[in-house]
């Protein structure tokens, strides 16, 4: 009787500790200025660095971020390249930062710039918005709501996090 409640505890504990602790590495893209955000996710892999490219709404050119994830959840912003330097697009480097032009496109590489999120704003527009990472591209217009934002940051979830969010699928 008594190694039966033994084995019956046991596996409680290990279905709590598989279903509640946060285990899961993933990039979380949660609603905001909602009362019940919903929380879309992408799975972290090995692969440190990802990229989102999305077009800009004036110069109706593309623009691409690269960052790299730093420890467990800091985002190290590795590059910004775009074509134009007009409206909305820096035309000089600032501190820790370096403005390079070539082929036609412009790149501010930055040397220590790190962040634990930020917002992510989805217009509604017909434009590209992409998230590029282990060499898939996910469509954000497709799979988040339009005219919405988002709190972008890499966190750790459980489970139980996972079902209740949503996966987002790459194309």
């Amino acid at each position: 009787m008594k190694r039966v409640f033994l084995l019956i505890s046991a596996i409680l504990i290990i279905v709590f500790v598989v279903v509640f602790i946060p285990i899961f590495k993933v990039f979380s893209f949660t609603e905001t200025r909602t009362n019940n955000p919903q929380m879309f996710y992408i799975n972290v892999s090995k692969e440190n660095g990802f990229q989102i490219r999305f077009t800009h709404s004036i110069h109706l050119t593309d623009v691409l971020e690269s960052y790299e994830i730093q420890g467990s959840k800091e985002l190290k912003l590795v590059s910004m390249e775009y074509e134009d330097v007009a409206i909305g697009m820096p035309a000089y480097a600032e501190e820790d930062q370096t403005l390079t032009y070539e082929n036609g496109k412009y790149t501010i590489s930055y040397k220590n710039k790190t962040i634990d999120n930020f917002t992510l704003y989805v217009g509604n527009v017909d434009y590209d918005l992409f998230f590029n990472y282990d060499n898939k591209e996910y469509n954000l217009k497709e799979n988040l709501g339009r005219g919405s934002s988002y709190l972008f940051e890499v966190k750790t979830v459980s489970l139980y996090d996972k079902l209740k969010g949503v996966l987002i699928e790459d194309e």
